[in-house]
């Protein structure tokens, strides 16, 4: 069988195998998609969980911010286990753990059970999701790695999105165990799928680890972090307090869930477009520095204005500039540890997103106090950004010139 040079320098497949490549990427998009609608179940029917279950607002909450604490917890070790093993075996051990517990939500008489069963799709998430730079480097050539990224997280935004929008009216027409039901086939179908598609594509391709100290001792991907987690921090404090802080203005929850969604609808669309001419112009650093700036200032009328068409133009706005920023951090993050500490430096950018998450939604609460108004956590926002965009414009390295080869990960 005729074989090609990868970029690490060792065999890859011939013609006919590298075909199979977008059926992998499908497989990584399904799963990861239908992970964050799983994750995303619950968010719009806490109302409804604290009312069927006699359960505090915060209780309730809990299985939707399970997901993030829980990757914080797993991301790391889930990143170094994609580099041994390979990641067609995190994508597949994800995707099985996913599908088991999706089975056990079916279940509803019980809100600790359906907990439990949250917890166990948040396990499988890390392994899922930190699949993805790993997977990018061993099938997708260096100029269309940024573009192979951004659909795959194209794929996690269409499953928010899914998540949000298609669970009330499901409950509605089939109450909860009969929606439980729906997501826990499309979870068996997923898991399916993915064996069928990703072990079909031979043997997994396992690294030896590289220690995690050894990354952190890189200046480069320390960069990354830090915006990773000021980035996410930001993008999760803007969704989760959007619905207060849009309130002042006029807006109510129907119109502020409205708004939420045509973000993330922007940001599918970016996630392709964005990373397509970031591969087009053969950089990296101007397009994250970019998408950030032209992300910011939309921020600004998302948050302050009353003028309904207004508000909805500048959040499609920001979606399509600011989610394609995640794509474009995960390719220059592989591309600064190399193929072979990848899925460990995939895991620790997830990890400081995620971490940057409850930090900064944690802040903004503290920084509104008892305000009537979310003036000062708008202006926590405004900072983290700032302050992501001075780091990246400062200390961040353009990355295509780098050959996605074994290097010395404490240079930097």
């Amino acid at each position: 069988m005729k074989t090609n040079e990868s970029r690490s320098g060792e065999p890859t497949r011939g013609g006919s195998e590298r075909a199979g490549k977008w059926l992998v990427l499908v497989a990584f998009m399904f799963a990861a998609g239908l992970n964050q609608a799983l994750w995303l179940n619950f968010a719009p029917l806490l109302t409804l969980v604290q009312t069927r279950y006699s359960v505090s607002e915060t209780v309730a909450s809990l299985l939707v911010l399970v997901f993030p604490l829980v990757y914080v917890l797993l991301s790391a070790p889930a990143g170094g286990l994609t580099d041994r093993r390979g990641y067609r075996w995190t994508l597949v051990f994800g995707s099985v753990v996913q599908a088991a517990f999706a089975c056990l939500r079916i279940y509803d008489g019980n809100f600790w059970v359906l907990l439990v069963a949250q917890t166990g799709i948040a396990v499988a998430q890390p392994f899922i999701v930190n699949s993805i730079s790993k997977l990018v480097a061993d099938w997708f050539p260096k100029d269309a790695s940024a573009l192979a990224t951004g659909l795959g997280t194209m794929g996690m935004f269409l499953g928010m999105a899914a998540g949000m929008a298609a669970t009330p009216p499901l409950v509605q027409a089939y109450d909860v165990r009969g929606t439980m039901m729906v997501f826990a086939v499309l979870s068996v179908l997923c898991a399916a799928v993915v064996v069928a598609l990703v072990r079909a594509q031979g043997p997994a391709v396992a690294d030896e680890e590289v220690p995690m100290k050894t990354l952190l001792k890189n200046g480069q991907l320390v960069v990354l972090f830090v915006v990773a987690f000021l980035g996410l921090g930001y993008f999760n404090g803007l969704t989760t307090w959007l619905e207060p802080m849009l309130a002042p203005n006029g807006f109510d929850a129907v119109k502020a869930g409205n708004i939420g969604g045509v973000l993330i609808v922007g940001g599918i669309v970016g996630s392709i477009v964005i990373p397509a001419l970031s591969d087009k112009f053969q950089r990296r650093k101007p397009f994250l520095v970019g998408s950030v700036m032209v992300a910011l200032a939309l921020t600004v009328p998302v948050c302050t204005s009353r003028d309904e068409t207004l508000v909805m133009v500048a959040s499609a706005g920001l979606g399509f500039f600011f989610l394609p920023a995640l794509a474009l951090m995960l390719d220059m993050c592989a591309a600064i540890a190399g193929e072979k500490a990848a899925g460990a430096a995939t895991g620790l950018l997830m990890l400081f997103g995620n971490a940057g998450g409850v930090v900064v939604v944690m802040v903004m609460d503290a920084a509104k106090g008892d305000s009537k108004t979310w003036d000062n956590a708008t202006y926590v926002l405004y900072a983290v950004v700032v302050l992501a965009i001075g780091i990246a414009v400062v200390a961040a390295r353009e990355t295509m010139k780098l050959i996605r080869s074994p290097a010395p990960a404490g240079e930097g």
